[in-house]
Order: structure tokens, then C-alpha cells, then sequence
């Protein structure tokens, strides 16, 4: 009787300290907290994660490029600015390396960008499951057909449009030398899309409009018609040196 006594101590002894090595094992670590992030490549995603003090946020707008110098694009933007604890998921990440930051929008018109972070593997994910080259061509693919899997995209040299640009103080010039004899509207884009504001009607062959007045700095685009028809579909670059 004693030994079964004693051989039932000691199972119990095992169970509780298995429970808390288990426990300490699968107690998540925090992200790390704005300006950086996590940015962990998944099974078939990529997870940002990050812990914020701050508060009174309107939005954070995700960002994703290619190759981490300009060529970023706003991808969606975060359901809830103002958890202190709080996560984005890329369902559909380029093929290649994805460079990711955080555009954080304030309600009283000021804002920031977070340190540019580079997608990593998840080190608890097992290497056959990790995300492959091949998972995410698929995915950028879409509902392509079969024929274009081994097409190379065409690429498009940008150019600046010779109506609607910026100059080297970050403003933005539209020139319309026929303005007085035609009628010209202008629409304005975010780079995702996002419409953003028009003027119905520009009537002066030179106007100007203040970079403030797009709230951020990056890639947006417009739309330009002449007399109702569209002219020009294109976009334009707001440096990143510009500061509210």
C-alpha cells in the first residue's frame, strides 16, 4: 500500500511538472513594440505583428514593396489603430522578398512611419510547410489560365506625365495650356485605389496644389478628362523627405 502510495506522488510530481514546462513552451513572446514590428512568413500568409502606446490613432495603413526603397504600395489598413496589442494578415504576398512598414495616421493631422522590416520565416513552422516561391506564383496568378503560368509580365517604364506631376519641393503642378478654351477635370487617387478628391474644373493653365493636401508622402494616381472624355490614366510620386 505504501508503495502504490508513493508511486502516485511521484506520478503526480511528473504530470505537474510537465504541465509547466508545456506551459512556459507555449507562452507566446510579445512582438516588439512601434516603431518595429514583426513580420513572419506563414503557411500561405505573412503575420505583422507590434505593441503600441499609442493612442487617439485615426488609421494604420499597411505598406509593402519589393525592394524597400520607394516602390511602396498601401495593401489595407488595420481594423481596430488603437489596440495596444495588434496584427495584419497578408493573405497574398508577391513572389519574391516582401518588405513591409506601417504608415500611422494621428486625428490631429500628424503622423509617422514605422522602421521598414523584412519578411522572415517562422522558425516554428516545419521547413515542408513553410511558404514556397511556387505557393505564392500561384497565388499572384490568380485565375490566370494554364497558358500564361510561363509568361513573363510585361514591363512598364514610368515616366512623369507631362499635365499632372510633382516638382523637387514635393508640390504638385497640373499644366493645362488649353485650360480657358476647354474644360478639364482632375480625379485623385491613393496607389490602392482609394479615391481620394477632384476639382470639377480647372480653369487656369497653371495651378499648383499644396503636398499637405495629400496627407502622406508616396505613389498616387489620377485621372485626367478633357471636355468629359478621359485624356490621361496615370500617377505621380510625392517624396518621402516631406514632413507635415
Amino acid at each position: 500500500m505504501k508503495q502504490i502510495v508513493q508511486f502516485s506522488i511521484a506520478i503526480g510530481i511528473l504530470l505537474l511538472t510537465t504541465l509547466s514546462v508545456s506551459a512556459q513552451v507555449q507562452e507566446p513572446e510579445n512582438p516588439p513594440v512601434l516603431p518595429q514590428f514583426n513580420a513572419i512568413i506563414k503557411t500561405g500568409k505573412i503575420s505583422l505583428e507590434w505593441l503600441s502606446g499609442f493612442r487617439d490613432v485615426k488609421e494604420i495603413g499597411v505598406q509593402r514593396s519589393l525592394d524597400s526603397v520607394i516602390n511602396f504600395n498601401t495593401i489595407g489598413y488595420v481594423k481596430d489603430p488603437n489596440e495596444t496589442r495588434n496584427n495584419y494578415q497578408d493573405n497574398k504576398p508577391l513572389p519574391g522578398t516582401n518588405y513591409y512598414r506601417l504608415f500611422i495616421l494621428f486625428n490631429n493631422g500628424r503622423y509617422f512611419y514605422s522602421k521598414t522590416m523584412l519578411a522572415l520565416s517562422d522558425s516554428t513552422i516545419r521547413a515542408d510547410m513553410k511558404l514556397q516561391y511556387a505557393d505564392i506564383k500561384d497565388a499572384a496568378r490568380g485565375l490566370r489560365g494554364k497558358e500564361q503560368e510561363n509568361k513573363e509580365p510585361e514591363r512598364v517604364v514610368w515616366h512623369p506625365s507631362n499635365y499632372v506631376y510633382t516638382t523637387a519641393d514635393g508640390n504638385v503642378n497640373i499644366k493645362l495650356p488649353e485650360a480657358e478654351k476647354k474644360r478639364y477635370s482632375v480625379k485623385f487617387f491613393e496607389s490602392n485605389g482609394a479615391y481620394l478628391f477632384d476639382i470639377e474644373h480647372v480653369k487656369s493653365p497653371s495651378l499648383i496644389l499644396e503636398k499637405a493636401i495629400f496627407l502622406h508622402a508616396g505613389w498616387f494616381n489620377f485621372e485626367l478628362f478633357e471636355d468629359g472624355k478621359l485624356k490621361e490614366k496615370w500617377n505621380f510620386f510625392i517624396p518621402l523627405n516631406y514632413k507635415m
